[in-house]
């Protein structure tokens, strides 16, 4: 009747006909070659913010979210993930760090000590 033969292939098979040609080599090289990075971060059950919790490549947001779920949310730690290419990521300079924070210190009555609190108030 028919004559069809049915071949099953599981996962890491390399089919033969298809063993020395140069897709299966692009297919087996790091998928991360030429990805972008992605900083993650995730929100955790008892916390009102996100933390910063490492980085991964990956194709696009959509991927680095299923793969920040995988890698960083085994145990279900948390409840919502954000991520970032990294590229866009702009931060301070250590180094700078006085010219930058210097301003704010000339300006006592941004610090708590500067308010006297009644006796009634004796929980703060």
């Amino acid at each position: 009747m028919f004559n069809t033969f049915i071949r099953k292939f599981y996962y890491g098979d390399i089919p033969e006909d298809n063993a020395g040609s140069s897709e299966i080599k692009k297919a087996q090289a790091p998928p991360s070659e030429g990805w972008p990075l992605w900083e993650i971060f995730i929100r955790s059950k008892q916390g009102l913010d996100h933390k910063h919790v490492g980085s991964l490549h990956a194709a696009d947001a959509a991927m680095a979210i299923e793969n920040a779920r995988d890698v960083y949310t085994r145990r279900q730690e948390g409840i919502s993930i954000w991520v970032v290419e990294s590229k866009y990521i702009t931060a301070s300079n250590p180094e700078e760090a006085g010219e930058l924070y210097e301003p704010a210190a000339d300006k006592i009555y941004r610090h708590p000590t500067f308010y006297q609190l009644p006796d009634e108030v004796n929980h703060m």
